[in-house]
């Protein structure tokens, strides 16, 4: 058997896991797209490293762009079999594709013309809205612990991930002659105790292990002071900065995660008296998933409903959708808290709103999730004194913010958590994959100390046999 890498190898985004059987049959763990630097992440898209007509089948952890959003480009690259995912990921990767393709369409008519200018040959998009709908036809749907049969030769078993609505670890049984192999894929690890989501489950005994490792050296902040931080930034620049709060969310999880938030203070009579905005289409359609699958949702936010029937919304919340309505907020003068997409501030809505609070030192810029280190928000983060956007450079006078508390990536204590279940010696090699390469080589010395023997850190494209 044979296992190789080509995405979320030493990076965060792309990932795509290959398995091949000693009898041919590949399988395709995840199909994301790399993001970050547009040119280098086309580049990275464009690029299969194997041959998409080959595989076999398709087993998606989660609805995640970086996890799904390739998957409409293997449809047109030739793959047909089957797309292996939770009935709430279904829901959300289609959504998901929809506007990937939609957002493609858009760069790709941009940067023509730009091109056509330069006398330079045109581009085409990864994929279009057609692929997609191919994509969809081919999903097929299994739950949360259902022991599910692709062959006689291999099973797959989803457990909750715990890390947005639908997210699951994966568990395959692969059975070669007399030989059974069993396999784990982390997906993405979600947070204990988290306010929305069902804590990661635990899973059966593993011979290997691929983890993702986003936050494998750090500890989150402490989610009992999320609120309290949140309210402290609005208070600090709607209040006494007279300013707007832009704060760069996904859409799936993130957003509801802030939306439910607010509404807690809000009915603690916490918020102040300003207009909150979520300015995102795609937020909206998440936002209805989410409601669509809240049984997936945990005890606590079940009891919250009984005091609440609509927890992502209050009095002072407005939903956007319209570009007219969204170019309007960047007029407006009074101070107001905007959520937009998309989380890493690189595309979408959310540029042009900081495009026009960037260089006011009354606004705040709030980051409430990973950014890969070249994209606006990573750039922020790291404290740029200026930055470009649509090509002109824009100094950096706004307060920038972050609030890793709000992270739906467990840190390293939650990883260690998610692996308490397995015996390490047990375990024959753990791959570590999601991550930057300084952070893994840091969690991979800290798993060897707790016991595991074989802890690998792939490259790009690189193949490991599994005797």
């Amino acid at each position: 058997m044979n296992l190789s890498f080509h995405g979320a190898a030493r990076v965060v985004t792309g990932s795509k896991h290959l398995i091949e059987l000693n009898s041919g049959t590949k399988i395709l763990l995840d199909c994301g797209l790399f993001q970050g630097n547009p040119r280098e992440a086309d580049e990275l898209n464009r690029e299969w490293g194997f041959d998409p007509k080959e595989i076999d089948y398709l087993i998606l952890s989660h609805a995640h762009i970086d996890h799904c959003g390739l998957m409409p480009k293997l449809f047109a690259d030739g793959y047909r079999g089957k797309v292996y995912c939770t009935p709430a990921t279904f829901d959300l990767a289609k959504i998901l594709m929809l506007d990937s393709a939609h957002i493609q369409h858009q760069d790709v008519f941009y940067h023509n013309k730009k091109r056509s200018k330069r006398g330079e040959q045109p581009i085409e998009a990864l994929y279009d809205e057609e692929d997609v709908n191919l994509a969809l036809r081919h999903f097929k749907l299994v739950e949360y612990g259902e022991l599910h049969k692709l062959n006689d030769n291999l099973k797959v078993l989803f457990t909750d991930a715990g890390h947005i609505i639908g997210s699951a670890a994966v568990h395959l049984t692969i059975t070669e002659g007399d030989k059974t192999t069993q396999l784990t894929f982390s997906g993405d690890v979600g947070r204990y105790g988290d306010e929305l989501l069902r804590s990661p489950e635990k899973f059966p005994q593993a011979d290997y292990i691929i983890l993702e490792s986003t936050y494998g050296d750090s500890l989150h902040e402490d989610m009992a002071i999320k609120d309290q931080k949140l309210l402290d930034t609005i208070v600090n620049t709607c209040v006494k900065k007279k300013g707007k709060l832009i704060i760069p969310a996904f859409s799936v999880g993130r957003t509801q995660e802030l939306v439910y938030a607010l509404n807690r203070l809000d009915i603690s009579k916490a918020l102040p008296d300003i207009d909150f905005f979520v300015d995102s289409p795609l937020s909206v359609e998440a936002t209805e998933v989410m409601r669509k699958h809240q049984d997936e949702l945990n005890e606590r936010f079940h009891a919250f409903l009984k005091k609440d029937k609509e927890p992502f919304n209050f009095k002072r919340l407005h939903y956007i959708t319209r570009i007219e309505d969204s170019m309007e907020l960047n007029k407006r003068k009074e101070p107001c808290v905007i959520i937009s997409a998309s989380g890493m501030a690189d595309a979408g809505r959310v540029k042009h709103h900081i495009k026009h609070v960037i260089s006011d030192e009354r606004n705040t810029i709030l980051l409430v999730g990973y950014c890969e280190p070249r994209s606006l928000g990573g750039k922020l983060m790291r404290g740029y004194s200026e930055v470009t956007l649509f090509g002109e450079p824009f100094t950096v006078r706004a307060e920038v913010q972050t609030m890793r508390s709000m992270s739906a990536h467990g840190d390293y204590e939650d990883l260690c958590e998610f692996l308490s279940c397995q015996n390490q010696g047990m375990v024959k090699q753990l791959f570590l994959v999601h991550g930057e390469y300084d952070v893994q080589e840091t969690f991979r010395s800290k798993l060897l100390r707790k016991g595991f023997t074989d802890v690998q850190i792939p490259s790009l494209h690189q193949s490991f046999e599994l005797k």
